[in-house]
């Protein structure tokens, strides 16, 4: 089978289309056919070796996947051939066969194609683990996502939308902002290129302060980092909730005064750890989202798919901010 690897440290152009030993099925593993792998900004971080995990190489990136079984390895229960599932698996879905431990496994719903459910598992879980766990939204709260634009950013939109929050969407270009209206933003705010001076910093504060309003954004969805996260801070509400998401234009150095004098929280948002600690209760909100799907208030956005051999691309636009939804990786 073939697989995309990497070899050595280093960008997408590093990346290798190979053949490969198929996988054989572990004690407690399923051997999943692979339909589709998409596209997150981990695979962009760990091909560096700045990512949190370093796996040995050569390994595959690609964290989430959707395909169907192919086997079924000794002791595993409730699973059979021919099952479509998703799953996320940290790293190694840019091949055509994957063993994957049933446990991470969800079964894709009928009516959902494999292409579109692969975009679901890392950005809309982060997002309503961090919206929900993290952030505590509830209905009539404001909400201003940083980088509304992505897969991660529009995940934010619709889902603040569907608990019934006002939403503003930061992006960089008209183009994302219509992307975003249409998601369900109810009002947009277009920022400059980083990095910031001060002038340039306090004028997009303001910007962000005029869209969430007087009494400010009771949540922060911070999916940037950088220079657009101590802005986005200066606009938060009284008891408000920053939630560290990503930090694609670098880690931010946050002015902890303003914490006081808003009386709010910043907080982690690092979802994988979640899953991995507290499966059921990410089960749970699995479930949830897809019951949202099919009752029509979210929509994973596929905007672009790439063959194997051009999966390397596909990381690269995402790396260099030029993703709108998510690119998705697919093993027809």
């Amino acid at each position: 089978m073939k697989a995309l690897l990497s070899k050595e440290t280093g960008g997408p152009e590093t990346l290798v289309v190979e053949e490969v030993d198929d996988p054989v099925a572990g004690k407690g593993q399923v051997v999943v056919k692979i339909a589709a792998c998409a596209i997150n900004y981990p695979d962009a971080l760990i091909i560096r070796d700045m990512y949190q995990f370093k796996p040995e190489r050569p390994f595959s990136p690609g964290g989430e996947i959707s395909g169907t079984i192919e086997s079924v390895g000794e002791g595993v229960t409730g699973w059979a051939v021919g099952d479509r599932v998703l799953a996320g698996v940290g790293n190694g879905g840019l091949r055509e066969k994957m063993a994957v431990d049933a446990v991470k496994l969800f079964a894709v719903p009928e009516g959902i194609e494999l292409v579109d459910a692969s975009a679901l598992l890392m950005t809309y879980g982060t997002t309503i683990h961090g919206l929900k766990d993290r952030g505590g939204i509830k209905e009539g709260d404001t909400v201003l996502v940083l980088g509304a634009a992505g897969g991660v950013g529009l995940s934010g939109v619709e889902l603040a939308k569907a608990y019934g929050a006002r939403v503003v969407a930061a992006v960089s270009t008209e183009e994302k902002a219509e992307v975003a209206k249409k998601a369900g933003a109810d009002e947009t705010v277009i920022y400059p290129r980083a990095p910031f001076d001060k002038d340039t910093s306090k004028e997009l504060a303001g910007a962000f302060k005029a869209s969430v309003g007087p009494n400010g954004a009771d949540i922060v969805y911070d999916i940037v980092g950088g220079d657009y996260s101590e802005p986005a801070l200066r606009s938060i509400a009284w008891e408000g909730r920053f939630l560290v998401v990503g930090f694609p234009a670098g880690i931010a150095k946050m002015p902890l005064n303003l914490t006081l004098l808003k009386s709010c929280d910043i907080r982690g948002v690092f979802w994988g750890a979640y899953a991995a600690r507290e499966p059921e209760a990410n089960a749970s909100h699995i479930a949830e989202l897809f019951d949202l799907w099919k009752a029509g208030k979210i929509s994973p956005m596929v905007s672009e798919t790439y063959p194997l051999e051009r999966a390397h691309e596909a990381i690269a636009k995402l790396e260099n901010r030029g993703a709108i939804g998510k690119l998705v990786v697919t093993m027809d």
